[in-house]
């Protein structure tokens, strides 16, 4: 195919400006696959009969660069620290479930002692406090039992920006992790720059800013502050990256704590990685009670005396005492961000010693 070909297919396009896009692509693209593959599109097109009409020339070619087009895009999602958060926020994951576009159907589920909330039920809409950000909440304390923590999506536009309120944060304690993209904080120990696998943790009534920067998409933990002792809980920033493997007794998965491991902090979120085949040794019942949002992998997840299967992107709520259990699947390692409240005693929160 010459390229007074081309032109005459691009012109017969619906989206001129799209195809000549794809076409640069072959142009510029360094990889080699990639380039392959637009390349043999287009050699498929040269390959069939001068009498084939345009449109069946044009169908050929936009389909094999369409194709290459969206290898790229999903490609482009890992990150340079070895991660690839890319599914949490993408629409093109939920494209590949098929049964997703039937109507009624969502693989969601809200029981009484757990819930699992799938990327097809979210519900995006502001949020006080959140300017150009759409935010979608996963858990919140109006779940039946009754949540202690919420936890939301943030997907922060151009210009958007985060201002925390001072009456709310004066007993609120907040936990952000990017995703993707980057966001700038403004406090009293800042500024500094978070980037996807970034995080920071702002205690109760600490002032704050969140400025996004490169369209970030963040996971937000909040939750009002249990008065376990009369030290309150500092600022706290890092990235998982930077944070050991701690040993886990009995068990093969990796597990990283983001936050320190003392007193004055009444909750902790945990980073663990299972590879594919490994699982939970111990099956778990416990009064603490978990926020999970799957970043990477898929699996089988027990809550209760029910089994799901889980994909990166969707979040889960445990109540206390659920039995929980998850085994890794498929090709590729399985990434979980998971919140448990820490340092609590039962009994004290049973008479009300809860600040909530």
């Amino acid at each position: 195919m010459d390229e007074t070909e081309v032109e005459a297919l691009t012109v017969s396009s619906k989206h001129p400006k799209l195809f000549r896009a794809l076409l640069q692509m072959e142009r510029t693209a360094s990889c080699g696959g990639l380039a392959g593959r637009i390349g043999r599109s287009r050699r498929l097109a040269s390959m069939m009969p001068r009498t084939a009409s345009l449109g069946v020339r044009l169908r050929s070619m936009w389909f094999g660069l369409a194709t290459c087009a969206a290898a790229l895009t999903f490609t482009s999602a890992a990150s340079s620290k070895g991660h690839d958060y890319g599914a949490v926020f993408s629409k093109e994951r939920d494209v590949g479930i098929k049964f997703a576009d039937l109507p009624g159907f969502t693989r969601s589920v809200v029981e009484r002692d757990h819930a699992l909330i799938t990327p097809e039920s979210r519900v995006w809409s502001g949020t006080p406090g959140w300017q150009k950000t759409s935010t979608a909440h996963l858990i919140t304390p109006s779940f039946p039992m009754g949540a202690e923590l919420t936890m939301y999506l943030a997907d922060m536009a151009t210009g958007g920006v985060f201002k925390s309120d001072e009456k709310e944060q004066m007993h609120l304690e907040r936990f952000v992790f990017v995703v993707e993209g980057s966001v700038s904080i403004n406090c009293a120990d800042g500024p500094l720059t978070l980037k996807d696998d970034d995080f920071a943790f702002f205690p109760p009534g600490y002032k704050h800013e969140i400025i996004n920067l490169d369209e970030a998409k963040l996971v937000v933990y909040e939750r009002q502050h249990f008065y376990s002792t009369e030290t309150v809980p500092a600022f706290h920033s890092g990235s998982t990256s930077d944070k050991p493997i701690l040993p886990v007794p009995g068990e093969i998965f990796k597990l990283r704590k983001c936050l320190p491991e003392q007193e004055e902090y009444d909750f902790n979120i945990h980073v663990m990685d299972f590879e594919p085949g490994e699982f939970l040794n111990i099956k778990e019942v416990h009064y603490n009670q978990h926020g999970l949002l799957l970043l990477e992998g898929q699996g089988i997840y027990r809550l209760g005396e029910r089994w799901y299967s889980v994909q990166a992107g969707d979040a889960i709520w445990m109540a206390p005492f659920v039995p929980q259990w998850f085994g890794a699947l498929g090709k590729k390692r399985s990434r979980y961000i998971l919140y448990k409240d820490t340092y609590r005693s039962p009994g004290h929160l049973m008479t009300g010693g809860a600040h909530m």
